[in-house]
């Protein structure tokens, strides 16, 4: 889609009054948002979509009679569009994000207006994203998936002193739920302990971090200042909070704060990776996933320099192929891979380590 190009959406919600001020308010907030429809549940959007032909929707997850999952399961294998989620803290958010859907905003408070300007904003640049990204389709379809990653082996005991000292820092933006999940998925319990910054409203990051450890071998957190960073866990960076690493001896912890937002993001990528270039220099790794602009790409950039070595998605696994282009047009990849890939590139460097 070229950059000045309308962008046609279709806004679907059980609340008229909320409908009635997104569909004011989204083409206010960014000028090549064009609303061409409105659906007060599943099924009337389901008719809506050949008539109005929208290239994003925006749609609540908790709806009567089809819920926002369900229509995501019947719609997405016939009209795989782009899909952003209006949803208040609610963990079905992450099953819907693993069924198509491409990202999510947090519904204000009806009760009152304070944010709301904020969340519009939020919302039309979330669409002008998604309206350039790629979906995922779950289960049986006609679109092409990225074929998953096997298992990879349990870590050999290669030089075990080195490995307990190495930080695996990992950064992510839209699509990055579920690539991150595919990746955690696919490592053994010994891997080193990791950090995960991933851009995600306050509210949020508990509920997948709960839900990644639900789903994976590894323990999985929301971290908290003085977390320790050991092998086998991840910690994930809190929803409007930065996560730095920070050294302790001869171990590391997490620090997590409030302070400025950066390249538009609390938390951001960049603060994490350039904490972690800061106090384990080379024994780092530095992952970089799908995600719109250019957050993480310096920090990821400050790792290399500082001796680490880095792995950025490459562009036809990732839904938005921004932050990992960014990355890699500036140096700061060493090796480009699949999502399904990035676990066994990421266990091959480990096991050689000496």
């Amino acid at each position: 889609m070229l950059l000045n190009t309308p962008i046609k959406v279709l806004v679907v919600d059980d609340s008229l009054v909320f409908g009635r001020f997104l569909t004011s308010n989204l083409p206010k907030a960014n000028s090549r948002i064009q609303i061409v429809g409105y659906a007060a549940n599943a099924y009337e959007a389901i008719e809506k979509i050949p008539q109005c032909a929208p290239d994003v929707i925006t749609m609540d997850v908790e709806m009567p009679k089809m819920n926002g999952i369900e229509f995501l399961k019947q719609v997405m294998p016939k009209h795989p569009i782009p899909v952003i989620l209006v949803s208040a803290v609610n963990m079905n958010v992450f099953e819907a994000l693993s069924n198509g859907a491409v990202d999510f905003v947090k519904k204000p408070n009806p009760a009152a207006n304070f944010g709301r300007q904020e969340f519009v904003e939020s919302l039309a640049s979330k669409i002008i994203i998604a309206s350039r990204s790629k979906v995922r389709v779950a289960g049986p379809s006609s679109v092409k998936k990225e074929p998953l990653s096997p298992i990879v082996p349990r870590l050999s005991p290669i030089n075990p002193a080195k490995l307990n000292s190495m930080i695996i820092a990992i950064g992510a933006s839209t699509g990055g739920t579920e690539a991150t999940l595919q990746i955690l998925q696919a490592l053994p319990e010994n891997i080193p302990g990791i950090v995960i910054t991933q851009h995600m409203p306050e509210g949020f990051t508990k509920m997948y971090a709960e839900r990644l450890n639900r789903l994976c071998r590894l323990h999985v957190k929301e971290a908290c200042t003085g977390d320790k960073i050991e092998r086998g866990t991840v910690l994930i960076a809190p929803g409007s909070l930065h996560m730095k690493v920070v050294r302790l001896g001869s171990s590391y912890t997490v620090n997590c704060f409030s302070s400025d937002k950066v390249n538009g993001h609390r938390p951001s990528v960049d603060v994490l990776f350039r904490s972690v270039a800061d106090v384990a220099k080379s024994d780092a790794v530095g992952i970089i996933l799908t995600g719109m602009g250019h957050d993480g790409a310096d920090g990821l950039l400050k790792m290399r320099r500082a001796g680490a070595y880095t792995i950025g998605q490459d562009k036809d696994s990732c839904v938005v192929y921004g932050m990992p282009m960014v990355a890699h047009n500036i140096g700061a990849v060493n090796v480009q891979a699949s999502c399904a890939n990035i676990p066994r590139v990421l266990t091959n460097y480990l096991n050689k380590i000496h």
